[in-house]
């Protein structure tokens, strides 16, 4: 990735959970429906449109903003796996594997459909994970006899 830079990606659309909508045939041959296969083909174009140069490599931050065109239910965790796969097949991310932090929001019956996502590199909150890890050891001094 270029230097330290974060970066925002607007999708027109909300990515279609995966799970649950392969099919499979009587043979045992498993393939991905029309619907997953146009969103995919569509996200991937308009990522390389706007993304030139960009691949993260190190651990990054991800905000997702899903603006839901109706109060239709969603799955949040569906999506973003899917949302997580086609940014590494972007080339986004090196592999959605360096995401160490996520901060997801639903936006219902907003103007717009679609989804913004904003990456930028991580940044360890040192002081709130020593603290954690304090009141870890103290829980478990707690338990043991």
């Amino acid at each position: 990735m270029r230097g330290g830079e974060n970066l925002v990606i607007f999708l027109s659309s909300l990515p279609v959970p995966k799970n649950n909508r392969y099919i499979r045939r009587k043979n045992g041959q498993v393939f991905k429906p029309p619907r997953v296969i146009h969103w995919e083909s569509r996200a991937l174009w308009e990522i390389k449109r706007q993304v030139e140069g960009y691949c993260f490599t190190e651990p990054v931050s991800v905000e997702v903003y899903f603006y839901l065109p109706d109060r239709r239910k969603r799955d949040i965790d569906n999506m973003l796996k899917t949302l997580w796969d086609i940014l590494e097949r972007a080339g986004v991310l090196a592999n959605d594997n360096l995401i160490f932090e996520t901060r997801t929001v639903k936006v219902p019956k907003s103007d717009i459909s679609g989804t913004v996502i904003a990456i930028k590199p991580f940044d360890p909150p040192g002081e709130v994970i020593e603290e954690y890890k304090n009141l870890l050891k103290e829980f478990k001094d707690r338990l043991s006899p």
